[in-house]
């Protein structure tokens, strides 16, 4: 268990307002569903990222959730594990409560899975984190954004914007991203996996 009790949930992305809207910053995007949610802003740390700090969620009997660390990385995506690694060590968690979110191309586009560990299937912000973590065994939320259409570029394709029916279809998905987190941080990676992983 975490040394400390706190969870630290991380959306990837790239920053600025170039990359706001753009498929690869989808976790970042989650992550500012689940601000929402928690109340307050996004404060600027040392470790070189923006955090919220709360609770998330409501455990079973109505007691309030367990205490968050929303953080989202400034650096750009593919230097993410420093920023990551800095907040593990100065909030004092471990991997079994280290959560990712990050946009994934092997999965069907509005879909959604979790897992502990495994490879990073080419995306480099995932090869950065287990880089600077010396360890690819936390959590991960995958939010699929399925593959680029025909002949295009995977690089090219994760860093444009949604489409217009994507985005049409964008909020349920982050809201629906955001329940997995909860879920996730207050039942557990099973639960979790049982609901999200179920056929629609």
């Amino acid at each position: 268990m975490s040394s400390s009790g706190t969870w630290l949930v991380v959306g990837l992305g790239n920053p600025g307002p170039t990359y706001a809207g753009n498929r690869h910053n989808v976790g970042a995007m989650v992550v500012d569903v689940l601000g929402a949610r928690v109340g307050g802003s996004f404060k600027s740390h040392r470790s070189r990222a923006s955090v919220l700090e709360g609770r998330l969620g409501t455990l079973p009997g109505g007691a309030p959730g367990p205490r968050v660390v929303l953080a989202k990385p400034t650096t750009y995506m593919n230097e993410s594990g420093g920023p990551v690694s800095g907040l593990a060590q100065f909030y004092k968690v471990d991997l079994d409560h280290l959560v990712v979110v990050h946009d994934e191309l092997d999965i069907p586009a509005s879909a959604l899975r979790l897992k502990q560990g495994g490879g990073e299937g080419g995306h480099n912000g995932l090869r950065s984190v287990s880089r600077s973590l010396g360890s690819k065994d936390y959590l991960r939320v995958r939010v699929g954004i399925g593959r680029p259409p025909g002949r295009m570029d995977a690089a090219d394709y994760v860093l444009r914007d949604f489409s217009p029916g994507e985005r049409r279809e964008l909020p349920l998905l982050l809201d629906e991203a955001a329940d997995a987190v909860e879920q996730l941080v207050t039942d557990g990676l099973l639960s979790a996996q049982q609901r999200w992983h179920a056929p629609a």
